[in-house]
């Protein structure tokens, strides 16, 4: 199984708390305007990488926790969840997903859904321009939610809401 890899940065600190190994996907169709990533719209952009690789890549680093973002994870939702689920069967590590679309939507999609039980944080909804807001921790827009969707095991970060039982 494959994932459309835009970019991989390793021990980052822009994509959720502490180190990170954020993957930016290929691929979104939300088309947010003021994007900060436009370039990861086009969904033949980067290159095509096997979740077992990523999974080594992720593994490697026995301090960074992992961020999916993009483009969209969630267009490639059954290869991401596959890769989810092995970082939880295989670490400790926690996984941030970035997305355009909201907790709700992902929950009515078959496809979608399932990839929500192995996140620890869902930040959903597009970005919206004019409710851009620099102060804001962890997301651009204040209709931007950062949810919780298991037992917070790290500090808690203001505007997050828990969803505990998430289903």
């Amino acid at each position: 199984m494959t994932i459309r890899v835009l970019d991989i940065l390793e021990e980052t600190m822009a994509d959720g708390p502490g180190l990170r190994t954020s993957i930016y996907c290929a691929g979104c169709a939300h088309h947010c305007e003021g994007c900060h990533n436009p370039q990861s719209w086009d969904f033949k952009g980067g290159k095509d990488m096997e979740v077992e690789k990523l999974l080594e890549l992720i593994k490697s680093d026995e301090f960074s926790n992992v961020t999916f973002s993009g483009g969209d994870p969630f267009y490639q939702a059954e290869a991401f969840t596959e890769l989810a689920r092995r970082i939880k069967e295989e670490t400790k590590k926690t996984i941030w997903c970035y997305t355009g679309f909201t907790i709700e939507e992902i929950r009515e999609n078959p496809k979608m859904a399932p990839m929500l039980d192995y996140l620890d944080v869902l930040v959903d909804g597009p970005f919206v321009l004019a409710l851009r807001d620099t102060q804001l921790h962890f997301r651009g827009s204040s209709n931007q939610r950062i949810i919780h969707l298991r037992e917070e095991k790290e500090e808690e970060i203001p505007g997050t809401v828990k969803v505990i039982p998430f289903r």
